[in-house]
């Protein structure tokens, strides 16, 4: 008999929730998005009207679909950081399977909350680190278990987050501000974190960080500098401008992230409009954000190995760069290829990797759709094994960035 499409509701319709929505387009006959929750009127009426979703399953607040009966399969949790715990603890009571967006949650306290009820629940529930499904990573994890580069002594991982997006979500964006979200390593490296634990696939004993923020603040802003940049007399001088950043994509035909964050809608129009009154338009050195923009994570493992993380907002590209060191061997990952490097014959071998596909669910090296294939097909199959991001592993990961944290902030070594 053939299959039933998975069911879903997408709570938070911002870019994250609709990239992972956007998995239907591939395979509608896998996934069927039935429902939204999302309290912006113009991002919830776009989602409404791309995926032709009934207006009983039309919903502002996550609130009025858990005081129905179970609507649907699963939920696609993809609201702010901050607002994680208390809808992803209401679904798993309600039944519903869950997909929540990293960070798990802003605290330690409630990550081991969520991570308790999940696993004593009968639902599948896994966290979006989607770095662990991507084909790049598959590769390695093959390579290192064959032991292609003997035993793994030690990882290097650049973090290159880009000048621009450094400035668009870390700076004006939605992740600026530890008290409003979450810290820059919870934010964007638990990935980082995330993905090196997993390689490593050996307890974390010992962690030390240090960062700070360097340069988006008001003693650098330059002389003549006005704190809006469509008021800016130097504007053209300074290559944080929200001009030249988003209506540089503009220009280029991108009309989905980021500029869709700014507006539902992107034109020439509604994007000068954001600028001029929106928190995207702001001076890079006039913001409220706190996080920082450069760090380094010194990690320690159970079984001997070493990791370094380094975190940058001052790059080019937003291309991570990954070195492992073996005792036969080493491998250096640029996300679209491996090259491998053996002491015995001296010889470097080149190993492609492409992407999914060119949409956005083939972001983050197609990690994005690795990891909605896994989910939908947990759920059909009703085996958890697909799932590679669970409750328990993501703690373990999130508990190694809270204690960076902690290390930063204490100028210690911290023992896990």
């Amino acid at each position: 008999m053939k299959k039933k499409p998975v069911t879903v509701i997408v709570v938070g319709a911002g870019s994250r929730g609709t990239a992972y929505a956007d998995y239907v387009n591939e395979h509608p006959e896998e996934l069927k998005i039935i429902g939204v929750a999302e309290p912006r009127d113009a991002y919830r009426d776009s989602f409404v009207k791309k995926h032709l979703i009934a207006p009983e399953y039309i919903f502002s607040d996550w609130k009025e679909v858990v005081q129905q009966p179970r609507l649907a399969d699963a939920v696609v949790i993809a609201t702010p950081d901050k607002t994680h715990t208390a809808p992803a603890l209401a679904f798993i009571e309600k039944g519903y399977h869950i997909l929540l967006e990293k960070p798990m949650a802003p605290t330690e306290a409630e990550c081991q909350q969520i991570t308790q009820v999940a696993t004593q629940a009968n639902v599948f529930f896994a966290v979006c680190h989607v770095l662990r499904y991507t084909i790049l990573t598959q590769k390695i994890k093959q390579l290192i278990e064959s032991n292609v580069i003997g035993d793994l002594v030690n990882i290097q991982v650049l973090e290159p987050v880009g000048y621009w997006h450094q400035a668009h979500s870390f700076v004006r964006g939605n992740w600026r501000n530890e008290a409003e979200s979450s810290s820059m390593l919870l934010a964007k490296c638990c990935h980082d974190i995330d993905w090196i634990n997993y390689i490593v696939d050996s307890p974390c004993s010992a962690i030390q960080s240090f960062g700070n923020l360097r340069h988006f603040r008001s003693s650098e802003q330059p002389e003549g500098a006005s704190d809006r940049c469509t008021e800016c007399k130097i504007e053209s001088t300074c290559p944080y401008s929200a001009l030249k950043i988003y209506f540089g994509f503009f220009d280029k035909g991108e009309r989905d992230w980021p500029l869709n964050v700014l507006t539902p809608e992107p034109t020439r129009e509604t994007l000068l409009e954001a600028l001029r009154t929106g928190p995207y338009g702001r001076c890079v050195y006039a913001c409220d954000n706190d996080v920082v923009d450069h760090q380094t994570v010194n990690m320690e493992f159970e079984n001997g190995a070493t990791a370094t993380l380094t975190m940058t907002a001052f790059t080019q590209s937003a291309a991570r760069k990954i070195r492992l060191f073996g005792t036969r061997g080493e491998l250096e990952c640029n996300g679209e290829r491996i090259r491998h490097f053996d002491f015995l014959t001296d010889q470097w071998e080149s190993i492609e990797i492409s992407k999914i596909d060119p949409s956005i669910l083939g972001g983050h090296g197609g990690g994005d759709y690795g990891l909605m294939k896994a989910f939908i097909a947990a759920i059909s199959q009703n085996d958890p094994e697909p799932i590679l991001s669970g409750p328990e592993a993501t703690m373990q990961s999130h508990k190694m960035v809270f204690s960076a944290e902690e290390a930063r902030h204490t100028k210690k070594v911290i023992r896990i």
